[in-house]
């Protein structure tokens, strides 16, 4: 009898308690991107990751917080228009564990959507925010290469 992957019993690896990441939409106009930044820490949330994509008229700003609730309500209150996803965190040794999370991911045959890299994170070790087709495939798969996946209480402060 031959069995196939979906059939197998799956074990959920995403985390509990995954990181949030707000993709905010700007106008790109000059300050727009200070405005954001400012107005968060002012509320004392701290930006962990940070990526801009650009268009001629807006900007997506994707940007990873240590404290999303105080974020949600600071860009509710304060007009910034958002979306809300999970996405993965994925803490790495080295430079070289790069590799080593692309081939994990590539052996999994995962898509990815698009990555980007954190600032800091409280420990001091680098990470990456990863946005992928499977999170559950994905998590599992890089748990399996011995990646530790992160949650939202370990990128806060």
């Amino acid at each position: 009898m031959i069995t196939h992957l979906m059939d197998a019993p799956r074990t959920h690896t995403t985390p509990l308690d995954p990181v949030k990441q707000f993709s905010v939409f700007a106008e790109n106009r000059i300050g727009r991107l200070h405005d954001l930044t400012a107005l968060l820490k002012k509320g004392n949330v701290h930006v962990m990751a940070i990526t801009v994509l650009d268009t001629s008229d807006s900007a997506i700003v994707r940007v990873i917080v240590d404290d999303p609730d105080k974020a949600r309500e600071l860009m509710v209150n304060n007009d910034f228009p958002y979306t809300e996803l999970n996405v993965l965190a994925v803490e790495i040794q080295t430079e070289s564990d790069f590799k080593g999370v692309l081939g994990a991911l590539l052996e999994a045959e995962i898509n990815i959507h698009y990555i980007y890299s954190f600032i800091k994170r409280p420990e001091g070790r680098a990470a990456f925010a990863i946005n992928v087709e499977d999170a559950d495939v994905a998590a599992q798969a890089l748990d399996q290469q011995g990646f530790k996946v992160l949650t939202q209480a370990d990128i806060s402060r």
